[in-house]
């Protein structure tokens, strides 16, 4: 009975402790928490990869830690990369075949530990399902970041080389942190300066600080870099000339940083210069560079993004038709990086028809971490399940040894993630935020992860141990990403943002000058339907899919209900699976979005008092925000489809605010991420 007692007075206080006042904190610490801890470390080795690895372990596990022992080991299961945390006796032992595995096993054991698991019982053993995980910067060199919501530019290439601010190192460290092995240091939309030598040296002081935390530096490369930079009348692949240009650079830049990654590239999408402009293909241009990089070991990332007006009917079927046919055609060291859908990181889109359709092609997944089309800083959308969904899906092909079904991630050599990194405080513009950066890595490093899971571990990292904030943190996020979808566009409709900041509703812009810019270009809605069709009575964009996938998508019954109206023009009175119309079940989609958000905000407000008010009160203001937001967006498309489809509202539903016009008239300037 006295035992009883006395464990539940010391529980009780433990709780008291967690749930009391917590302390402020600006969100610096991400999820790597503060120090504290005096675990023992022993190292066999003095590399400064294994020393930092001892550092970590000592700064974040208590001294009641069973001491640890870090060696590396031969173990061909373990690869170059994979880490195996184990007990030996009264020691914890973490092995890897390298450096950097090692490291990665430390940061694996902590977070082990601080998602609540007993490190007296730890027994990990992990290894990377995709050798290159990176990072895709677009900061530019004035500062600015495209489609960066998270103030300037970590990069102050202004002092660089010189001074290497010591946020350079918390960045890797965080990187490494989650398994991210390289990062793309500009823009894609790239300048040619950017190759020149006093940004080499400035790139080449980053990739110092970098390279003990086993992350290798990459930049992007403006194509036509030979007439810009060394005065040639021509950048065309096939000149010898712009050939021993580019060799001559890489060598240079080689020279600089004996592990630089390689190149990624822009090219013949969205006014880009590239191999087109010279009749040349993209696997010539690819070729060309990849040859330049070949004898240091560095890739080319050739992204397959290329947004022209080269195909009128149907904007989704561009990346695919001009790359499918290449297949084979690439070298070795010559990745295409394929967007996870094929328009352009919508909050929900199909996955793109390239994956499995090059199987003679090394091929990267490109997601994008900040939200462009997802609130931006400010609305709650956790991504997690977004890239969890899309990495999971199959793609349709089959493969000798893959019976169970190929999916996206089995066709991959590099997952590749655009940055929400910017130089706030907290990094990323709100809390919330890091846990997309967070869960990016991770299931960079294991596409089999279920989302929830790493919404739980990073909640228990980032707020501490109190259950009940990661219960209800945890549940908001895995809630969220779906609310923006119902409220900006359920079922498969897309790119309904105001034009160039795509901040808030646009649905009805028609006045582009070309026609794939309008919204009303995607949702394709009059007074008889809405949606676009790709069947054969269409575009036939779902041609480019697997036989056995092009043919569910074949017929509206058979598609997936959250994709219906990216394949299928479809009549306001379609009957649903469920009885309702079309028309009904897309109108209650917006009133659910509304719900959710505010039904997040309430939750929140349960944990005040259990996060530190710092943190709590900035997120309660950015759900306020966002519930704004959800209701503008709701009103205005409600607005918007009615004075098309002259239907009246469902049964019970609130009539918009405003009229269509109000909603029509709202300008903004500013806008922050704008090109």
């Amino acid at each position: 009975m006295f035992r009883t007692l006395r464990r539940m007075a010391v529980g009780l206080l433990l709780a008291m402790a967690v749930a009391g006042p917590a302390h402020a904190d600006d969100g610096y610490r991400l999820w790597l928490g503060s120090a504290g801890g005096n675990a023992s470390v022993t190292v066999e080795g003095n590399s400064p990869t294994l020393i930092l690895a001892a550092d970590e372990l000592r700064r974040a596990l208590p001294a009641n830690t069973p001491p640890i022992r870090l060696a590396r080991v031969k173990d061909a299961g373990l690869g170059n990369e994979g880490y195996a945390v184990r007990r030996s006796g009264s020691t914890l032992v973490i092995n890897g075949q390298t450096d950097v595995a090692v490291l990665y096993g430390a940061f694996a054991l902590i977070r082990h530990v601080r998602s609540g698991g007993d490190p007296a019982q730890a027994s990990l053993r992990s290894t990377p399902r995709v050798a290159l995980r990176l990072l895709n910067h677009w900061d530019n060199l004035d500062g600015s970041v495209e489609r960066g919501y998270a103030g300037q530019s970590l990069w102050d290439w202004w002092t660089l080389p010189d001074y290497r601010d010591p946020r350079y190192t918390d960045y890797a460290r965080a990187n490494a942190s989650i398994g991210v092995n390289g990062t793309v240091l500009n823009n894609v939309n790239a300048k040619a300066e950017s190759l020149s030598a006093p940004y080499i040296a400035k790139a080449a002081a980053l990739a110092d600080v970098f390279r003990p935390w086993g992350i290798r530096v990459y930049l992007s490369a403006r194509f036509s870099a030979p007439i810009e930079l060394g005065g040639l009348k021509t950048a065309d692949p096939r000149d010898p000339a712009v050939a021993a240009w580019w060799q001559a650079k890489a060598d240079e830049i080689y020279r600089a940083i004996p592990d630089f990654g390689g190149f990624l590239v822009k090219a013949n999408s969205e006014g880009q210069p590239g191999p087109r402009d010279y009749g040349a293909s993209h696997a010539d241009g690819a070729n060309m560079l990849a040859a330049a990089v070949k004898p240091h070991g560095g890739v080319i990332l050739w992204r397959a993004f290329v947004y022209a007006d080269s195909d009128p009917t149907d904007r989704a079927k561009q990346a695919y038709a001009e790359f499918q046919p290449l297949d084979g055609q690439f070298a070795s060291n010559v990745i295409v990086q394929v967007k996870n859908g094929p328009i352009d990181f919508q909050p929900r889109e199909p996955v793109h028809p390239l994956f499995g359709a090059m199987p003679r092609t090394r091929l990267a997944a490109e997601f994008q971490i900040t939200k462009e089309y997802l609130g931006f800083a400010t609305h709650l959308a956790y991504l997690g399940p977004l890239f969890a969904e899309a990495l999971d899906t199959p793609t349709g092909h089959v493969t000798q040894g893959n019976e169970a079904g190929q999916t996206v991630a089995d066709t991959l050599t590099a997952v590749s993630g655009v940055s929400n990194i910017g130089r706030d405080r907290d990094w990323t513009g709100s809390t919330f935020n890091q846990a997309n950066w967070y869960a990016f890595g991770r299931l960079a490093w294991d596409p089999t992860l279920p989302a929830q899971a790493i919404a739980r571990e990073w909640a228990a990292q980032t707020f501490g141990p109190d259950a009940r904030v990661i219960d209800t943190a945890s549940a908001m996020m895995m809630r969220s990403r779906e609310a923006v979808v119902d409220y900006t566009g359920a079922f498969g409709l897309a790119h309904l943002f105001s034009s160039d900041h795509h901040y808030g509703p646009g649905p009805w812009i028609d006045d582009l000058k070309r026609p794939e810019w309008n919204p009303v270009y995607y949702h394709r809605a009059d007074r008889n339907g809405i949606g676009f069709d790709r069947t054969r009575t269409g575009s036939n964009a779902i041609a480019q899919y697997a036989p056995a996938i092009a043919a569910r998508l074949a017929r509206p019954e058979t598609t997936p209900p959250e994709l219906l109206l990216w394949f299928h023009h479809l009549p306001w009175e379609w009957r649903m699976a469920d009885g309702r119309t079309l028309w009904e079940a897309l109108a209650r989609r917006y009133d659910r979005g509304v719900a959710e958000v505010m039904a997040m905000r309430r939750d929140w407000a349960t944990l005040k008092g259990r996060v530190d008010p710092e943190r709590w009160a900035k997120a309660d203001t950015y759900l306020a925000i966002q519930t704004r937001e959800a209701k503008w967006w709701r009103d205005s498309s409600l607005a918007y489809w009615t004075s098309l489809n002259g239907l009246p509202l469902p049964q019970g539903m609130a009539a918009p605010e405003h009229d269509l016009a109000w909603y029509k008239a709202q300008h903004f300037t500013h806008v922050p991420g704008a090109p």
